[in-house]
């Protein structure tokens, strides 16, 4: 996993924590990137007394983990989350932090108008994954996919399931039923070595389909037998992914072909085009 990030043609260090699922960055790092200063340190401590003297909670919550020094040696250091970092560069003074602020202020106006239109926010989606190269066809599936999930989490929350954790468990259990392996092994599979890699936007037509499937059956059985609290539900998510897995081995039986593949969205253009041509030449 590489703990360094280039910003500016300096390096930035940075370190993932399985605690919280989140990536930490040096705070000494960053300020030195954007203030402009050669004693970074000092002005981090500067602004970290200026911070605590106005009643700054970001002051409160900086944190310190290892990392590896120039020296190669490991030291506590002051860190934030992305948030925190977002929250750090509005307080940098310097021409070069204001790009950042600009953005922050462009996407703060942005989500204020999604709260007022909430189809603004969609509309938004599908042009990012446009852009990212997906196809119209692959972004309607995921944009459905995504409706499916929120239908779920909805049913999980009005059934006493906790969330995040208890979460989690229940999808990977419905994950476990429907492709035999979990979010975190398909990942694996799939070769996303990035932690905060989105599985899902990975995922093949198919494979969207069968995790559509799988989800929208846990939220029918838990409607059904009304389930209450983690283990009922735990239940409900094993039987509705077991909907979709004999759905797909019924698929992979008759087509001779797996649903579950090592492609991503990355590779699927090139895929398609190849498939294109071979088609062509079949009819020449």
């Amino acid at each position: 996993m590489n703990n360094l990030v280039l910003f500016q043609d300096k390096k930035v260090r940075r370190i993932w924590n399985e605690k919280d699922q989140k990536w930490y960055f040096s705070i000494i790092d960053v300020v030195e990137v954007l203030a402009g200063t050669d004693r970074p340190r000092k002005y981090w401590n500067d602004l970290k007394t200026k911070l605590k003297t106005e009643g700054s909670e970001l002051s409160e919550k900086i944190g310190q983990l290892k990392m590896q020094s120039s020296d190669g040696k490991f030291y506590d250091t002051d860190v934030a989350d992305t948030e925190q970092i977002l929250r750090l560069i509005q307080s940098i003074p310097s021409p070069k932090a204001d790009p950042f602020k600009r953005w922050l202020a462009k996407v703060g106006y942005e989500r204020l108008e999604e709260i007022e239109n909430p189809e603004l926010a969609a509309k938004r989606m599908r042009e990012i994954y446009k852009q990212k190269g997906y196809s119209d066809e692959w972004i309607e599936k995921r944009v459905r996919g995504i409706a499916v999930r929120d239908e779920l989490t909805e049913e999980w929350k009005k059934r006493g399931v906790k969330e995040h954790l208890e979460y989690a468990i229940l999808t990977s259990e419905i994950s476990k039923a429907t492709f035999g392996m979990t979010p975190s092994e398909y990942k694996h599979f799939k070769s996303l070595q990035n932690p905060k890699k989105n599985l899902r936007d990975h995922m093949t037509d198919l494979e969207l389909i069968f995790t559509m499937l799988g989800e929208a059956s846990t939220t029918e059985i838990a409607k059904k037998k009304e389930s209450k609290g983690f283990s009922e539900n735990e239940k409900a998510a094993i039987e509705g992914g077991t909907v979709a897995g004999n759905a797909r081995r019924e698929l992979e039986e008759r087509s001779g072909a797996n649903v579950s593949t090592k492609e991503n969205y990355k590779e699927l253009p090139e895929s398609k085009t190849r498939n294109k041509k071979i088609s062509t030449d079949d009819k020449k």
